[in-house]
């Protein structure tokens, strides 16, 4: 039988014993951890439990065991509000500073940007060099990425939105391209449910195609409406768009940056000169203010157009005019050319 004394000694080295642990964890759990090198970059995966989270920062060579960090976190209930993302450490810091700074979630931003006027090859090519995004998709056809991200069109051009794309490092190309796809799905979408009445276009997809005209044909925002107009004025009385831009596309490498008379006479496709309506695709990605001009044009009277080469252009309602202002601002062009030659 125990007697009290032999008890009190029992009771006394949990004591101690405790203390010492107490003493041995928080010392544990407020040193420093010695990081690999600084500034030191590593990842928390989106959808890992406590268990997968300390493994993965023993992993990366931050933590030496993963016992003590699920201890930590249990015991201050935090094991459900660590954030995944990117992080980026730029010195050393205890496992409960570590702890703390993964549940502020203060993670590194990776980015892509596809810019507005882009051709679906020149997206693609952005996509696949920036080092951050694994490529999965190299060497796939359009038909099969675009099933590869659920969409319904087998041609990708002018399907994906032109913007900003915050992802996590190490994503696949195909989260991105989804993403894209379906921002460009929801804008176009919104786009048309706000279109004037009597339209000359059938479908959605009809208005990404003269949105990614008017996007090629002009980069200042208070000429898009006004040249949208142009275009659909156009369309309703069969007249052809006659639109360069969807010539030089459908020449594709052909295209030497200068189009000549010749082109605009050899039948293809996407050639406005030589056939009337629409070209049977987009030809770039356009940005959303060229959507919005493009199932709300400007009223008017217009059917041609110039650029006076500062941006903006010179709008015709006849023939006459426009020519007028063809050889006038061809002729300024061309002298501002040879001054600065």
């Amino acid at each position: 039988m125990l007697t009290l004394k032999r008890l009190s000694f029992i009771f006394l080295g949990f004591f101690l014993t405790a203390i010492l642990l107490a003493g041995w964890l928080y010392h544990h759990y407020h040193r420093e951890i010695a990081l690999p090198h600084t500034p030191y970059e590593f990842s928390i995966e989106s959808g890992s439990n406590l268990k997968q989270i300390a493994q993965q920062l023993v992993d990366a060579g931050i933590l030496s065991d993963t016992w003590s960090f699920i201890l930590l976190s249990r015991y201050l209930g935090k094991d459900s509000t660590i954030k995944a993302g990117d992080y980026l450490l730029t010195e050393n810091l205890s496992q409960f500073e570590l702890l703390e700074y993964l549940i502020k979630g203060d993670i590194r931003q990776n980015q892509i940007r596809f810019i507005e006027g882009w051709t679906f090859a020149q997206f693609r090519q952005s996509l696949y060099s920036h080092p951050d995004i694994r490529n999965t998709t190299d060497g796939m056809s359009e038909t099969e990425i675009m099933q590869l991200i659920g969409a319904d069109e087998s041609f990708a051009e002018g399907l994906f939105f032109p913007d900003t794309y915050f992802f996590l490092k190490n994503s696949n190309d195909i989260e991105i391209l989804r993403r894209a796809y379906q921002s460009m799905q929801s804008h176009l979408q919104a786009a048309w449910n706000e279109r004037i009445e009597s339209l000359p276009l059938e479908s959605p997809y009809e208005a990404l195609i003269l949105a990614s005209i008017v996007e090629k044909e002009t980069g200042l925002e208070s000429d898009r409406a006004e040249i949208a107009g142009v275009f659909v004025n156009r369309l309703r009385i069969g007249m052809r768009l006659q639109t360069d831009p969807t010539v030089i596309y459908g020449m594709g490498d052909q295209f030497d940056g200068n189009l000549r008379k010749k082109d605009l006479q050899t039948d293809h496709d996407y050639n406005t000169y030589t056939r009337s309506g629409l070209p049977p695709t987009p030809i770039a990605m356009p940005g959303l203010a060229s959507i919005r001009a493009a199932v709300n044009p400007a009223t008017t009277d217009a059917l041609y157009f110039v650029a006076k080469g500062n941006g903006e252009s010179k709008f015709s309602t006849n023939l006459r005019d426009h020519n007028r202002a063809v050889t006038k601002y061809q002729k300024q062009q061309n002298q501002s050319s040879s001054q600065s030659n």
